[in-house]
């Protein structure tokens, strides 16, 4: 077995969700996943099967952001993995409902931040074993940095 990094290129403004899955309706419930809990999401999802012909089947309402999918689950080179790039909204408004898709097995990670996955490569294919999301500690929060963390929350309409 090898291990290997690989450094997902997020396409500019964009966030990402990435999880395993399993089955070939992954696609069609995911993208109605999507489009039912916003209308002015802009996404491209991707899921790359694990057996049979092994095809990248991919959905999105932005043709660019859906080639984006495309072309990073076929570098990941992993079975049963899906990818979601999206604009216009953040992570968190979706992950309930990706989560209550029967075929997710899990999510990976959901972040804006630079993401490095561990791959393991063996004869058979290849696996995610973790990701690096984003860079380590700096430090703990201020005073000052708890108000602008509340004042950041309710300006994009999470808290009032």
């Amino acid at each position: 077995m090898n291990f290997e990094e690989y450094s997902v290129s997020l396409p500019e403004g964009c966030n990402i969700i990435l999880g395993q899955t399993h089955f070939i309706k992954t696609v069609e419930d995911l993208y109605e996943a999507m489009v039912s809990t916003s209308a002015a999401v802009k996404f491209g999802l991707a899921f790359s099967e694990a057996s049979g012909p092994c095809l990248v089947r991919s959905d999105g309402n932005d043709p660019d952001l859906k080639k984006a999918a495309e072309q990073t689950l076929i570098e990941i080179g992993c079975g049963h993995t899906f990818i979601i790039f999206l604009k216009n909204a953040f992570p968190v408004n979706f992950l309930g409902v990706i989560r209550a898709v029967p075929e997710v097995c899990h999510i990976i990670a959901a972040t804006a931040n630079p993401l490095k996955l561990i791959i393991a490569r063996t004869e058979q294919g290849g696996g995610i074993m973790g990701v690096i999301d984003g860079f380590a500690p700096k430090g703990v929060e201020t005073d000052k940095d708890v108000e602008t963390r509340k004042k950041f929350l309710r300006d994009i309409g999470y808290k009032r």
